[in-house]
Order: C-alpha cells, then structure tokens, then sequence
C-alpha cells in the first residue's frame, strides 16, 4: 500500500468505529506557552484532557503534524543515524473523551493491525505497565495475542507523560519484530531497529501537578499515537522509514541535485538528515514559526544550519533546502494544505536564511579543521573552549554545530571554558551599556548626589533650535567630569535609533565639552568634560550649544530612514515593516521585514524612488502632542521599539510619508541632498537590512569609491584566490599518491571466519588523509573490515571502517576494534559502529599491534 492509503485505512476504520474525524492542529501551538512545538496528536485535546474544555464530539481520530526536538521528547540527535527518529513526523491517533477505555482501545488497535492490515500476529508484542492487571488481562482474553508476548515494563517505557506538568496515564505499546528471533522477549524496548514500537495506547487518568504529585482526572480517557511512518515501513516491507514513499520523493531529488547515490552508504545519513529537516521546516514555517535567535525560532534556525551543514557533505554548497519545499508540497500537500498555500512564503524563508548562512558555514567549516588538526588538540581530543568561543564570537559559527562536528571525530568540546567567556562578554555589554561614561554610571545612581534646584522635567527646545539660553537646575560633580541638568535644553537623547547628540555648555568665555546624554524623569543630564573643574552651580545662566554640522547630518539620515519606508512599502511590497534602524551623523541603518535578498533592480529602483521624492522640496509637517488616537486615525505608521504614550509627535513630508516619530528631521526634503545605498544584506531569517548615506555622506562615499578604483586591491584577491586553488590541487594530487600505498592492503586480505580483514601501514599527513584513505578502502571492498594506522609526526593515527552488514549481521563495532587495537600502542579512541579513528603514543608498536588485529576480531565475533 502507498503512505495515503495506510493513512486513509486508518481514519475510515474509526470513522466506522463513530470516531469524528477532524483536522491537525498546527505545529506551532498558539495559546499553549508550556510548548515549543506540537509534540503528540493530543495537545490540541489538553483541555479536554484537563477537564477545563469540552468538544461536541466523544470520539475523534486523526493524523497530527508533530515535532519533537527540544525537552523531554527530542530525537534531534538520533535523526539520520538510525532508520526510524524523525524530528517532523506525523502521528496516527484515535481518542476517547470519557468514553470507552481500554478494552476497546486495545481490541480496535489489534482488530486494525491483524484484521484489516494482516501484520503476523506471531511477530506482535504488547506491553504494559508493570501495575496495570486490567491491561494486561485485556490482552490476554480478549484478544488472541500469545500471551508470552504480553509484557510488563515500569514508568520509563509504559507510563506516559506529556511534560513535566500534565496529563497522564500507564500505557499499553504494541511493538512488532521483524528479525529472524522474533520470538524472543530481548528485543523489546532494547532500541532495536529490528523490534519497533508502533502504537502506543495511553489510558490518561491522572494529572501532574507542579510538585510531582498525580490528581486523577474528572473523566477517564484514551488517547492512542502511531508513527505513520513507522507502519508505513511495516506495511511496505521497508527496514527503514527512509525507504518508504514517504521520503523517497524527497531523497530522489537529493540525489538528482547533488549527483551522489543514496545507495553508497557514506551518503545516507545527510540525505536522511536533510529529507527529515526539510519536512520540519516547511510544517513549521506554513505554521506562522520562522527562524530567530530564540525559543523555537532558534531551535528552527539550529535545524536549518544543521541541514545545511549536512549538505556540505554532499557537497551542495549553494542554498539548496528551499527547492526541497516544492517536492514535499506535491507529495503532502493534498492532506495539508497549508504547505501548499504558503509555499511561496515557506522558500523565500528558508533561500533567504541558507543565503545568510552560507558563507558562516564554509569559514566556520575550515577554522574547525584548522582547530582540529593541531598536534595538542589531536592529542586531548577536546576542541578548546576559547577557540569555540572565537568561531561563535568572531565567526558567528554555532556552538551546537562546533559540539556535532567534535563528536563526529570523536572529539569533545570544553563547554565550561565556553560559557565562562560568554558570561565575560556578556558582563563587559553589560558595563559598556551601563557605564556609559568614564565609570560614571548615572542610571544606577539616578539623581543621589545631585543638587537639585528644581524637580521639573527639562524642556526641549531642539525642534525648533540648536542653541538655547538656559539655566542650571541640577548639578553633580564626579572627577573631572559635571552632571548638569538644565531647565531647557536643545540637546536630544538617544531614543528610536537616533544618537545622541554632541555640542558644548557656553557659560561667559567658558566653553565645556558635552560628550554625552542621559534622562531620568525627564530631566536631561548634559555630561561635560570640566577637567579645570570650572565652577557650576544652580541658578547659573549658560548657553547649551548642539553641533549643529553633526545635528544636520543627523537630521538628514533621520529624514531619509522615512522615505527610504515608504519606497520600500512602494517597490516591493507593504508586507514591508520597520524591524530596527540606527540613525548617527555618518550613516542610516534600516533594518525591515522581507523574505528574500532584493535584486539590483529592486535596489536601485528603491533608491532612485527615494532620490525624485527629495527633489520634490517637501515640508516637513511636524504633528506635535498629538493624541495617540488621532494620530492613529491618521493612518501614521508606528516604528519600532517606540514605546508611544497619550500624546506623540508625528512626522510628515507631503502626502508620501506620514509616521509616529520623536526624533529631529529637516524642515524640507531637498535639505537632505541625495541618499545613496551602500549595502543590503540578510541579518535574519526574513530580516533585511540596509545601509546608507546622505548628503555629506554621498559625498564622502564617492571619495571612497575613487580610491579604490585606483588600488589593486581586486588583483590581489584573485592572485590569493589562485594560490588557495593552486594549493588545493596540489594537496590533491598528493593525496592520490598515497593511495596508491592501499593496493597492497587490497589485493591481500586476511579471511577470519568468512570476514575479510584489510589492514596494513600507510603514509598519511593527518588524520583528515587518513579518513580519506579509509573511504576510498570502503568503496573498494565491498564487504569486510579496515584497519589503517600511519605514524604522524611522533604518534600512531589509526582508523577502522566495517561495512554495513557486517556491522547488522555480526554486530561488529569499528569504535570497539579501533580501542582495543589503541590500547596496544598506550591510547585510546572510538566512535560509530561503522567508523571510528584513535591515537596511540608508542609508534616503535605498530607493526606489533597490526598482528594482533586479527585475533581482536576473532574475539569480537
């Protein structure tokens, strides 16, 4: 049967049982903080279950888009490395409301499995909590189960909870064997792949409150949870959900786009890996999920990398996840719907955060095989947590990935060290955003220590001016610097992207350095450089003076981040929002909403839309305390991060631009000269941002573009792009003549009950070309085991490698070879049962050691 004819027999034979078949709620559980993501068919039922909401239905059945990667129910790791744990996948499941329980939970569930899909009985197993008598009497006389296959296990494998806090109940799993020794209890719940839960009958009477303790439920219920793709592999004879038609659509065009083999066996975990992921994606996103930097956008974003990353192996080093959307739209999208619908959305999305990606990854990717190859790190095996911190910190490469790509090799990573240095970063912002001048922290201190005049708050006179007679009201002094608050004051405050600004106190001849701003209930504290400690006391007259060349430009930027808004909203679309924007006398910073890199095109019409609209010598309408209402009924657009009170300011040029701001502009368009974009770039998954200048700024801009037209800045770049190339063919080439040290190992195996042993001394430079040989000694054997050692510098390096069925049918291990072997030579290693690498410290052993592999295997068989 193909996957929508087992799903399809499954909802029509409860909804011949009167079940109510209804939709899948989506995977991002809107309303329900306590969860990530949609983990099991029975979280959109957590009300019911909990006795605080009712359905017009008692019986319901359906297939939920689940996903489990965070908390207690995470199959992040095992995702590619075995054949049955997925991150995304659909749950089959039938519920009762206190309604029926467990007898007729357990008789549909083998009425299904042995009546309509004619699974062997001999090969079903049924367990059930270690107190649950009624359950296990059930199954032995009501169905005709052997009753040696009925078993009794405790709360980690038959007591199912939904979280730390929740509903729960015992549970009844009915497993199926599809080994040879299917007859033998051992398997069960072992974490076989040859026995595989494929149903699970929760029976949910109690709930978990916040101290542990269980309260049972108003009502009694049954919530039942198969793998789709788990019976999709049964029913299709496939030993692993990979086979099935569930994702081999999707791993056909893996293969067709990367031009690798899923057959070879070096190719299945990131086909796997990436087929799984793409489906996560693509369900959380058509949810209203998208990537970020924290909660779920973060586990999202880390899923992406990871998929990306993996396809680094398949040497797919464009962005490539996003054209997957459209394979499993096709595939899925007659039962889901949504995906089709926001398909579009879904791949601009995922282009725009491989696009940002990309370029970390390849860097990150070449420092960590630096970091890795070094003779202290090779020799500890732990990548050290300063250089984690400096591909995160300098990089911007994820931590998680370095910890994967450590584990890979066999290698640790010092965690510890990782996250002291992040702590010190985070101290030192946290003192750089708080000591914001000479060690004077005026925020914690507020206003002790000040003489104050008066309390009232300080008016600002900078719309209209940029000096103002002024007299002091406060006044607090601290070293060589004053603290000095003024009745009215032109300096503006940083607030809404927009910097503070510079200028000087004027008091007689006396000129005093302003370098910075701060308020406290609306008071403005001028903070001045006063190193002759001039003397400054309340009631004093001065002049508070901003620069006004520097005001001007900022003026212009701040103007400009207005028009650039509404061009964007104009060219590409008003799903256009503000997200973040800088505006400093030197250049603007916007950073708004848009799933995909602008083209040139798009850019330039952008900005010449921008540059016509200046020229146009608009008034600048400045809509002062205006009530929020109004200024809403208005139809003002609201910038981010403002916090907007009872009265707000709202800027306006003619009838093209019209928004909530409180910061300081022109007084006319043309004031702003020409606006030029310098940069547009990706800063998040479906965040945008541009960089550019104005007036003055153009000017300095072309300076800058002159001058680099007359270096040769882009010829030494391609000569150094020529020399990596030329370095990387050369590396090649010597790789390849060191293959030629294997045709002996080759042509001359050693046979040990019916295994074929490839061994031998070879030539390698690191245990990267070591690795490499061993691949190579792979694809040439077709079945057997592999057992390289080479001497680098003053230690052993050594790797083994055993195919794949040997390692399913006499469960031989590389990493448990390659240990034993290391022991000989004073080391130690390991890693997966089908390669693993190790070291030695004695080299003058390895001939020794190399006799004795033989008699290692022997005892592993």
């Amino acid at each position: 049967m193909t996957s929508r004819e087992i799903r399809r027999q499954f909802l029509d034979f409860f909804k011949n049982k009167d079940h109510r078949i209804v939709d899948s709620a989506p995977v991002v559980p809107h309303g329900d903080p306590t969860l990530l993501f949609t983990n099991a068919g029975m979280n959109q039922f957590k009300d019911v279950f909990l006795g605080k909401g009712i359905r017009d239905y008692k019986r319901a059945a359906d297939t939920q888009k689940c996903i489990r990667v965070s908390g207690k129910h995470n199959d992040l790791e095992e995702v590619g490395h075995d054949t049955y744990h997925h991150t995304f996948f659909e749950m089959l499941g039938n519920w009762s409301f206190g309604d029926y329980y467990k007898e007729e939970a357990i008789q549909w569930g083998w009425e299904l499995l042995t009546g309509v899909w004619k699974l062997p009985k001999e090969r079903l197993w049924a367990t059930v909590f270690r107190t649950d008598d009624e359950a296990f009497e059930i199954w032995k006389n009501k169905t005709d189960i052997n009753p040696d296959h009925i078993l009794r296990f405790d709360e980690k494998d038959n007591f199912w909870e939904m979280g730390d806090t929740g509903p729960c109940g015992p549970c009844s799993e009915i497993h199926i064997s599809i080994s040879d020794d299917y007859d033998n209890p051992k398997w069960v719940n072992a974490g076989d792949p040859k026995c595989i839960e494929i149903w699970n009958l929760v029976f949910i009477q109690y709930n978990r409150d916040e101290t542990g303790q269980l309260h049972e439920l108003p009502n009694k219920h049954v919530d039942t949870g198969m793998g789709f793709e788990r019976v999709c592999a049964v029913l299709q004879g496939k030993d692993s959900n990979y086979d099935t038609d569930v994702f081999t659509p999707l791993i056909d065009e893996l293969e067709k786009i990367s031009g690798k083999k899923y057959t070879d066996a070096i190719n299945q975990a990131p086909m796997r890996v990436i087929a799984d992921h793409i489906r996560t994606l693509t369900f959380a996103i058509a949810d209203g999920a998208t990537p970020g930097n924290e909660g779920r956008g973060y586990v999202l974003r880390r899923i992406l990398r990871r998929a990306a990353r993996y396809g680094r192996k398949l040497n797919l080093s464009e962005p490539f996840l996003f054209n997957l959307v459209d394979v499993l739209s096709d595939t899925m999208g007659d039962v889901f719907k949504e995906i089709v619908e926001q398909k579009d959305t879904v791949k601009k999305i995922i282009k725009s955060e491989e696009e940002s990606f990309n370029t970390t990854l390849d860097r990150g990717i070449e420092l960590f095989n630096e970091i890795s190859s070094r003779e202290k790190v090779k020799s500890s095996k732990v990548i050290p947590g300063k250089d984690a911190f400096m591909l995160y910190d300098t990089y911007g490469f994820p931590f998680d990935l370095t910890r994967v790509m450590a584990q890979e090799i066999g290698f640790g990573v010092d965690e510890k060290k990782f996250s002291d240095l992040m702590n010190e970063q985070r101290e030192r912002a946290r003192k750089a955003t708080k000591e914001k001048i000479g060690g004077m922290n005026v925020l914690d201190e507020g206003l002790s220590g000040f003489e104050l005049a008066s309390e009232a708050s300080t008016v600002f006179t900078g719309y209209d001016e940029l000096k103002t007679s002024a007299v002091i009201i406060g006044i607090k002094n601290k070293n060589s610097q004053s603290f000095v608050i003024l009745d009215k004051s032109p300096f503006y405050v940083e607030s809404g992207g927009q910097v503070d600004d510079h200028g000087k106190l004027i008091i007689g001849d006396t000129h005093l350095k302003v370098t910075g701003l701060s308020k406290i209930n609306n008071m403005i504290i001028h903070i001045v450089e006063n190193e002759t400690h001039v003397e400054l006391k309340n009631g004093m007259s001065v002049t508070a003076a901003v620069d006004e060349k520097r005001r001007w430009d900022i003026m212009r930027n701040h103007s400009a981040t207005h028009f650039l808004h509404a061009a964007l909203r104009k060219i590409i679309g008003t799903h256009v929002q503000q997200s973040g924007s800088y505006v400093g006398p030197d250049r603007l910073r916007f950073d708004f909403t848009h799933f995909e890199k602008m083209t040139d095109g798009e850019i330039e019409a952008v900005e010449s839309l921008v540059n016509d609209k200046l020229l146009e010598n608009m008034p600048m309408i400045h809509h002062r305390d205006t009530p929020f209402e109004k200024a809403r009924t208005m139809g003002a657009m609201m910038f981010f991060g403002d916090k907007y009170g009872d009265k707000v300011n709202v800027v306006q040029f003619g009838d093209y631009t019209l928004e909530f701001c409180g910061g300081t502009h022109v007084k006319n368009s043309s004031q702003i000269g020409l606006l030029k974009i310098v940069s547009e770039s990706s800063i998040a998954s479906g965040v945008r941002r541009i960089e550019a200048v104005t007036g003055r700024g153009v000017e300095e801009y072309i300076k800058k573009q002159e001058n680099r037209i007359q270096n040769s800045e882009v010829r030494i770049t391609e000569l150094l792009e020529e020399k990596r190339k030329l370095e990387k063919e050369l590396a090649e080439v010597h790789l390849k003549s060191k293959l030629g040290d294997m045709d002996s190992i080759i042509s001359s195996p050693v046979e040990i009950s019916g295994i074929k042993l490839f061994k031998g001394r070879v030539n390698a430079s690191n245990m990267d070309e070591l690795k490499s040989m061993s691949d190579e000694l792979r694809n040439k054997i077709g079945s057997g085991v592999g057992l390289l050692i080479a001497q680098v510098d003053d230690k052993a390096q050594m790797v083994c490698i055993v195919t794949d069925d040997l390692v399913k049918e006499k469960r031989l291990a590389a990493g448990k070879i390659v240990g034993d072997v290391a022991k000989l030579l004073g080391g130690g290693g390991g890693g997966r049962p089908n390669m693993a690498t190790a070291g030695g410290k004695d080299v003058s052993k390895i001939d020794e050691a190399l006799d004795k592999v033989d008699q290692i295997i022997k005892s592993c068989l």
